[in-house]
């Protein structure tokens, strides 16, 4: 029951984050197609990440205190009204509020689910929980763009808000059509003190995993953010835009179907590092070439190597953090995601915009491959 439980729940995640992943694309564009600066993009994108940047450890407090049936439902409720928004009220000022809707439902949702995922179970099989539910995140990391892209060209941005809405109630009708079951985790013990967050830095390897995760996420959040305005710089369709994210989740799917041969021969950091070495060489690269084959074999190549790091810092933070305190520890990360997501699109867009894309790439290439070699001489 608990692995059904699981498959299940992966499936609407899956319905959800296609939706998630699809309205960040369709922001994009249609911002661009209402003549919005880079700057402008990237605030409204940044605003994705606002909320849950103020809210995400309180969201896995809550979520380690009454379950996640109810988080589940609230999230993806803010999801389906933000969507709501951008196809009855079509204008650039309305993306803002839109944003910030779908943004902080997804992170609701987002932390539940990892939060089931890490309790199903026995402690050996949370790698591989965390694997499928990889999988299903690459899957849909895989259509939503590419839904997304074909839609706009197809139907244009509004329909498109309307398709990707439909995607989303799927996910409602789902959590309202059957119960999931929430498994028991070992609660807090009464010790007279209130938790603290500093108590989770305190733990080295906990440490470690969330500067791990600082570095990454960046690197992830620069892909689906520049590659919009830089395809659009140099003539791709919004077609070809949408293949080449769409080769970046196919890409992040096939690494992740190797995930249980690869723990058994290379080790969590091992891969953390790996990632960050060839996610910073693709990086300086990939501004060079305009041509369709090579952007989507370097956008396949970087998503193998930043694909296969989440379900090996899900696994350590879920491992290694205190009793009855999973689902905070997955809302720290939440918010040093979040954090980079609403900090670095501001930071990308104003660089984009004063200096062109290229510098942000080659930018982000030298953090990537500085922080690995610091990782790698730990």
């Amino acid at each position: 029951m608990p692995l059904d439980n699981l498959r299940f729940t992966v499936l609407l995640a899956l319905s959800l984050h296609a939706a998630f992943a699809g309205v960040r694309v369709n922001l994009s564009l249609f911002a661009l197609s209402l003549h919005a600066s880079p700057f402008t993009v990237g605030s409204i994108l940044s605003l994705l990440a606002l909320l849950p940047t103020l809210f995400s450890v309180h969201a896995g407090r809550v979520i380690d205190r009454i379950g996640v049936r109810r988080p589940l439902l609230a999230g993806t409720a803010s999801v389906i009204c933000g969507i709501a928004l951008a196809f009855l009220v079509p204008r650039l000022e309305m993306l803002f509020l839109v944003s910030c809707l779908v943004g902080s439902g997804f992170m609701l949702v987002h932390i539940a689910v990892n939060h089931m995922a890490g309790g199903m179970g026995q402690p050996q099989d949370r790698a591989m929980n965390y694997s499928l539910l990889a999988l299903g995140f690459s899957t849909s990391g895989f259509l939503g763009p590419m839904i997304a892209g074909f839609a706009i060209d197809w139907i244009g941005h509004r329909r498109t808000f309307l398709l990707l809405g439909g995607l989303a109630l799927l996910t409602l009708v789902g959590l309202l059509a059957r119960r999931i079951e929430i498994p028991r985790h070992q609660a807090l013990e009464p010790t007279g003190e209130k938790p603290r967050l500093s108590d989770l830095f305190r733990n080295r390897t906990l440490r470690y995993v969330f500067l791990a995760s600082g570095v990454l996420s960046p690197a992830w959040d620069l892909f689906t953010f520049v590659v919009p305005i830089h395809g659009s710089q140099i003539g791709l369709s919004a077609t070809e835009i949408g293949m080449i994210l769409g080769a970046f989740g196919a890409a992040i799917f096939a690494v992740r179907l190797m995930v249980p041969l690869l723990l058994h021969r290379v080790g969590e950091w091992q891969m953390l590092i790996l990632a960050m070495l060839s996610a910073g060489t693709t990086y300086f690269a990939f501004p060079l070439v305009h041509g369709m084959p090579l952007l989507l074999t370097f956008a396949f190549v970087l998503g193998m190597g930043l694909g296969g790091a989440q379900p090996m810092i899900m696994s350590l933070l879920s491992a290694k953090a205190p009793p009855g305190r999973a689902a905070e520890a997955i809302g720290v990360r939440s918010l040093i995601i979040n954090m980079s997501q609403t900090g670095m699109p501001l930071l990308f867009g104003a660089l984009g915009e004063a200096l062109g894309m290229t510098p942000v790439f080659w930018a982000m290439a030298v953090c990537l491959v500085v922080s690995g070699y610091i990782a790698r001489k730990r």
